[in-house]
């Protein structure tokens, strides 16, 4: 028998004899360390809502944990943000390389599976290490309409509904199954986003920690939400981690 590692986490390149690649597993573990990240798909857009806690004198105008990639097109990450920050200037390059050869706006797949790409290649080369971040992004295509992806450092990519990464992430997802169903209004997507936030945070009140961006289906244009909007949707919030908390007591 081997041992657990064995010697096998030291390079990128290298199989463990039980295949596995341990590098990747590591930086999966710091996506699940990361600040809990939440993409939500309405018919009327898509919420994208991170968990993020800045300093007491921060400027409340600093976000670092969301992005807007195009007008269309935002981003929440899970993980070692710097590396998020390289895969955000890689989408954007791409997606406005889309419009000034094609003249229209990217679609949001194609820039998911261009950055799972990226993350793929991270996994195979020596000298490098995989990206330790998850990225939600999400917005309103042109024919699709409103979509959610996930990309995380393995190169895998996925639609969802509704997910949730970062710590907490497992309860939250089993929450987001049992409480999201199709035709949420924007309003109610907000709300749930919240919802989630509040079920693993340790602040249970208050809006300051919550950072919330929208892309309207009307307008296909990002913005992000104040905090006297994000207090009004928290207002109507249904839990604040324990009224519907799955009995998950084990995550």
């Amino acid at each position: 028998m081997f041992a657990p590692s064995a010697g096998y986490d030291r390079a990128i390149t290298i199989f463990s004899p039980d295949g596995r690649l341990y590098q990747v597993e590591y930086a999966l573990e710091t996506v699940r360390r990361g600040s809990l990240a939440v993409g939500v798909r309405t018919d009327d857009g898509v919420v994208l809502a991170v968990e993020e806690r800045g300093r007491k004198l921060q400027n409340v105008e600093s976000v670092v944990k969301m992005f807007q990639i195009d007008d269309h097109i935002g981003a929440v990450g899970a993980g070692y943000i710097p590396d998020a920050r390289i895969q955000v200037d890689n989408a954007r390059v791409i997606a406005q390389s889309n419009r000034l050869v094609y003249d229209e706006p990217v679609d949001i797949e194609t820039v998911a599976k261009r950055i799972a790409d990226l993350n793929q290649q991270y996994t195979q080369y020596a000298g490098v290490r995989p990206f330790g971040v998850s990225l939600i992004i999400s917005g309103v295509d042109e024919n699709r309409g409103p979509v959610v992806f996930l990309t995380d450092p393995t190169g895998a990519y996925l639609g969802f509904d509704a997910i949730a990464i970062g710590a907490g992430s497992d309860q939250v997802n089993e929450y987001l199954e049992k409480t999201y169903s199709p035709g949420l209004t924007l309003e109610q997507g907000i709300t749930l986003a919240i919802e989630c936030i509040y079920l693993v945070s340790e602040d249970k009140q208050g809006v300051f920690h919550i950072k919330i961006g929208v892309v309207d289906a009307k307008t296909k244009k990002m913005r992000r939400l104040t905090e006297d909007e994000i207090a009004k949707y928290a207002a109507s919030a249904k839990t604040r981690g324990s009224d519907k908390a799955p009995n998950n007591k084990g995550a």
